[in-house]
């Protein structure tokens, strides 16, 4: 007990946004290490196919849940984070999201006739089931992040994800197959909700016009932009299960997934970020808002770059030992979506800044028009180029909104990144580069121990390269580990 205390008292004793991104780190790496480990497993148990139509499963879910919530989630977080009427808002936002879920199950059983494959798959009312579950969750869960509590929302975030991930592999080994993974995703819903509502820190109140037209008028852009996030999220899976089959829906989402370590860090300080930003905003002090911005890019692309450089090199080993011989195909659209990552870090910080700051229509209009251009090559991409052709439409898509989200957030913020440290990243994962392939042209990577050995020597060579070049990263370093008393 005395250790955990003071275990406790460092950690309380870190800088607020360091410790909320240090917290959402080791949330984002747990949640990612037991996902990863449990699609090895439905790969190796399931095949391709089932996973693709659980694939399916999730981005129908992910369509219709946007309707569902119209973009007043994000209204309501942004308002109750900025401390006035939080109760009033919260009440609105329930009504609102009331009345949106009757809209997107009306739509969803008015366009049941189009989805006879996914039908045909047993998964249509698990996903109705899926959308009230997940309504209900989202009232408690935009309560308790809106009022500034990061930390219980990341640990209901976690416990979501480990109750969702444990009762998918109990389900699959008893031979439930689709069923048994969007069975444990509802599970997931239900378990973060119970966690939320139990510090959940507002009430029902009675709430008036002004405050439905406050969430409407913020809510109308951050819609449109969750709209354009869920084309880039979801378009690709649709249009492959459409052209081509639920069995390279699965090859396609797993190497997607894979993909995802490089973001790690980028949604950790995300997180933390978000409600902060919009209080500074709220304050007029931007330049704390420029620092933050500069210093989150820097730490996303501290192990983003490494990671993606590594796993363009050993794209194809990864595939083949991690997730078996049918997924080796993916390899093309691995080392597509691996670049992509890059982008996709700047394009969280630049919207997510634009939103915090009041500047929704910027990320729309960000978002929107590179959502239309998105689904367009996707149409005509996969049919000529397979999977590889669903990852170039989203990589030069992506592109395009981070681009234009950067120019708009040029004109409301002054931006200006930290290039020697950058510069240092790129000279350490240079070295760690030069290392993996000579261990490949050397030793080679017969068995998965070779595969794990690479990975470790290629890691502590980049870290040793890196701190030796930038003294600064390596005092923070220190004093982060004689925080939690590992120095």
């Amino acid at each position: 007990m005395p250790f955990i205390a003071r275990f406790i008292h460092r950690i309380m004793a870190i800088e607020p946004i360091r410790r909320q991104s240090l917290i959402s780190l080791a949330n984002v790496i747990g949640l990612s290490v037991i996902g990863y480990i449990a699609t090895m497993y439905f790969a190796h148990v399931l095949g391709p196919a089932i996973l693709g139509s659980y694939y399916l499963f999730l981005s129908y879910y992910g369509v219709f849940a946007l309707i569902g919530d119209g973009g007043f989630g994000g209204a309501a977080v942004k308002r109750i984070s900025e401390g006035n009427e939080a109760n009033e808002y919260f009440s609105a936002f329930i009504v609102l999201r009331v009345i949106l879920l009757a809209v997107s199950l009306t739509a969803l059983l008015f366009l049941a006739p189009y989805f006879k494959d996914f039908i045909s798959s047993g998964l249509f009312p698990w996903l109705i089931l899926a959308l009230i579950v997940g309504t209900i969750a989202g009232f408690v869960s935009t309560a308790v992040y809106g009022s500034g509590k990061v930390g219980i929302a990341q640990i209901s975030e976690f416990l979501n994800s480990f109750m969702k991930i444990l009762f998918q592999i109990v389900a699959t080994f008893l031979g439930y197959a689709a069923a048994g993974l969007a069975g444990g995703f509802i599970i997931g819903l239900i378990s973060g909700f119970f966690l939320n509502f139990h510090s959940l820190p507002l009430k029902m109140a009675r709430f008036g016009m002004r405050h439905l037209r406050s969430l409407f008028s913020f809510s109308f852009w951050i819609f449109l932009t969750s709209a354009g996030s869920t084309v880039f999220a979801t378009a690709d899976t649709i249009l492959i299960g459409y052209f081509l089959t639920n069995a390279d829906v699965g090859i396609y989402r797993v190497a997607y997934q894979l993909t995802g370590v490089a973001t790690f860090v980028c949604l950790a300080v995300n997180t933390a970020l978000f409600p902060r930003i919009s209080r500074w905003n709220t304050e007029g002090t931007l330049s704390l808002i420029s620092s933050a911005f500069s210093r989150a890019v820097t730490f996303s692309l501290l192990l983003a770059i490494p990671l993606i450089t590594g796993g363009i090199l050993l794209s194809e080993k990864l595939l083949y030992y991690l997730y078996g011989s049918d997924f080796v195909a993916g390899t093309p659209a691995l080392i597509v979506l691996l670049v992509m990552q890059i982008v996709t870090i700047f394009v969280i910080l630049q919207t997510t800044c634009l939103n915090a700051m009041d500047h929704p229509k910027n990320s729309f209009i960000a978002t929107s028009f590179a959502s239309l251009v998105n689904i367009g090559l996707n149409a005509i991409f996969i049919p000529l180029l397979g999977i590889a052709g669903a990852a170039l439409a989203t990589l030069i898509s992506i592109s395009m909104t981070a681009v234009i989200s950067l120019w708009y957030l040029s004109r409301h913020l002054k931006l200006c990144l930290e290039y020697n440290q950058i510069l240092n990243i790129l000279l350490a994962t240079g070295v760690m580069a030069g290392a993996v392939l000579m261990f490949r042209a050397i030793i080679g990577i017969p068995s998965v121990l070779y595969l794990l050995a690479v990975i470790l020597v290629g890691a502590l060579l980049y870290f040793a390269v890196l701190f030796r070049i930038d003294p600064d990263l390596r005092h923070e370093a220190g004093d982060l580990l004689r925080t939690f008393g590992l120095l």
